[in-house]
């Protein structure tokens, strides 16, 4: 059964068994409670960032943190729908489902990257951390998907067409 498994979809289950239930708890949070989940340990960067540095009011911080989460799911959707084409050996054989994880990670690295920066200037660094760490692993995994291209399947080999009546059978028409 194993066989056929490439060291890009093995990386890429294994990220989507770390994003899809941590990002899916923290964007829940956001829904549930939009500023209290904002200001959770994931997601304290984000807040504070918005809070010092472009001076929100309470509305459009709401409106902010349910972007962020709305952008979380979207990526969780895309890390399960990655896990579902998994399930089919031909779409897995020929990397059909790498458009739906490479769209996971670049949505992922874009809100790591971005977290990542905000956590840096507002000086959270355990937040730091968590964003920079969440990035190396996207982007780890972006890098082994490009370098590993899936095998291409054998040509057939085609059968030689008989000669018509005007061709003669020379040595070089063989």
């Amino acid at each position: 059964m194993f066989r056929n498994w490439r060291i890009d979809t093995v990386n890429g289950a294994l990220l989507a068994a770390y994003f899809i239930p941590a990002w899916t708890l923290v964007a829940f949070n956001i829904m549930v409670a939009p500023v209290h989940g904002l200001y959770e340990r994931p997601s304290v960067a984000v807040a504070l960032f918005l809070s010092d540095h472009l001076q929100m009011a309470g509305m459009d911080t709401v409106r902010a943190a349910w972007l962020l989460a709305l952008g979380r799911l979207t990526v969780v959707a895309f890390f399960a729908i990655y896990l579902v084409l998994l399930c089919i050996p031909r779409i897995r054989r020929t990397g059909g489902s790498d458009e739906a994880l490479g769209i996971a990670l670049a949505i992922g690295s874009l809100i790591s990257f971005a977290s990542m920066v905000m956590a840096s200037k507002v000086g959270e660094m355990a937040a730091l951390r968590l964003h920079a760490t969440e990035l190396l692993l996207l982007l780890g995994a972006a890098i082994v998907m490009v370098i590993e291209r899936p095998v291409a399947a054998p040509k057939a080999v085609e059968a030689a067409a008989p000669l018509g009546l005007e061709q003669a059978e020379l040595l070089h028409n063989r």
